[in-house]
């Protein structure tokens, strides 16, 4: 048998020199992190932007054109409202609507929903027709 001139440790050993100095040595294993920088603190704020991006998967968006709209005619949706809007979109693709007609109080939304997108936005006192075309669907919501 050859013998070199290596040296085994204890882990008690390994555990002072390698984990319990302030200043690691070079090739040392660091101790876990802890706090903001621990896995456990990490792992959770990845599975809360996961979750976060989810919702937002859910949620409608607003076209440019349906963005110009309500802000040309000063409409700012309440967060009930947008609620309202949302939930209406959903019910409406539960419906197998793809094109519809949402009413939220005196404001009318034409919402492409298989796409979650807000096409385009009005008032309803301003549409004096009040006739809508291109949709397969109304919601009041």
């Amino acid at each position: 048998m050859i013998m070199d001139d290596r040296q085994f440790f204890s882990i008690g050993q390994v555990q002072d020199q390698y984990l319990n100095t302030k200043t690691p040595k070079a090739g040392a294993l660091k101790a876990p992190a802890s706090g903001e920088n621990s896995f456990a603190h990490i792992l959770n704020k990845v599975t809360e932007n996961a979750d976060i991006v989810d919702r937002a998967d859910e949620n409608l968006k607003f076209s440019k054109h349906a963005t110009n709209r309500l802000s040309d005619r000063n409409i700012v949706l309440s967060d009930d409202q947008m609620m309202r809007l949302e939930v209406g979109a959903k019910e409406a693709g539960e419906k197998g609507i793809k094109d519809s007609l949402i009413l939220v109080d005196q404001l009318a939304f034409i919402v492409n929903v298989p796409n979650k997108t807000v096409v385009t936005a009005m008032d309803q006192t301003e549409n004096k027709s009040n006739i809508f075309t291109n949709i397969d669907g109304a919601v009041i919501a």
